[in-house]
């Protein structure tokens, strides 16, 4: 395993990060909304964006009015888990400069993990069109005890690739995903796609995944290393925003 100035790993999120699928979401759960009687309002949407099937669901149940019992959430949750998985299977794409991120990532001998809030069974669909090559280990919102934000899933993807969290860059487009990668300790590549992610500390921001390369990825795990930790460089210690 290769190390750039002490990065180690670099943790993808999946949905609006690697492919466009949060358009193929906004069809789904605009789809459940009527079939549950109501309409999904573009600012609940953006709320879901990054988080789990239950926190989706406990705010699509709120949104049309509509008690959220485990009966009408697990059925709202397979019909939502089926017609997502048929719009995978027709129109997933990459973001743009994705599969090559994902490439140059490999290349530099640095390890990867894909780090989804998508449950597993329609992650597996995804994979199967991205390609299962890119990742050594996959962790999916249905696999850990608090999904994002809660730090679980970079914790767990660390933990089975073998490195300390702190010495990983996640790559994020939400609010929910940069907060999970920030309380795991990682550096957060943030590449907004539908949703604006505010600055802040240990985040640095991008416009997408154009011509990435593992050494601006060390640069952004240098701008979250805490000044005098010994894998500290000053010379990248406020690197500034990246665009591509």
């Amino acid at each position: 395993m290769s190390s750039w100035d002490g990065l180690l790993a670099v943790l993808w999120d999946m949905d609006g990060t690697l492919v466009d699928s949060e358009k193929l979401w906004d069809v789904s759960l605009a789809e459940l909304a009527r079939r549950l009687g109501g309409e999904l309002s573009a600012d609940t949407r953006a709320a879901m964006v990054g988080g789990s099937m239950d926190s989706t669901l406990e705010r699509m149940f709120a949104e049309v009015g509509l008690p959220a019992t485990p009966e009408a959430m697990a059925d709202a949750g397979d019909w939502l888990t089926e017609r997502t998985g048929q719009l995978f299977g027709t129109d997933l794409r990459w973001r743009p400069g994705a599969p090559e991120a994902l490439r140059a990532a490999r290349a530099g001998g640095l390890a990867t993990a894909l780090v989804t809030s998508t449950q597993r069974l329609l992650t597996e669909r995804a994979l199967d069109w991205i390609g299962r090559e890119h990742f050594d280990v996959v962790v999916c919102g249905d696999e850990v005890a608090n999904p994002k934000p809660a730090p679980d899933p970079y914790l767990r993807a660390a933990e089975l690739l073998e490195v300390p969290a702190w010495r990983c860059v996640a790559v994020e487009d939400s609010p929910t995903g940069t907060a999970a990668a920030e309380a795991a300790g990682c550096g957060v590549l943030v590449v907004p796609n539908d949703v604006e992610v505010p600055a802040g500390l240990g985040r640095v921001h991008r416009d997408g995944l154009v011509g990435l390369t593992v050494t601006e990825l060390a640069q952004v795990w240098n701008a979250a290393v805490p000044t005098g930790h010994p894998y500290a460089h000053p010379a990248h210690s406020s690197a500034p925003p990246l665009h591509g």
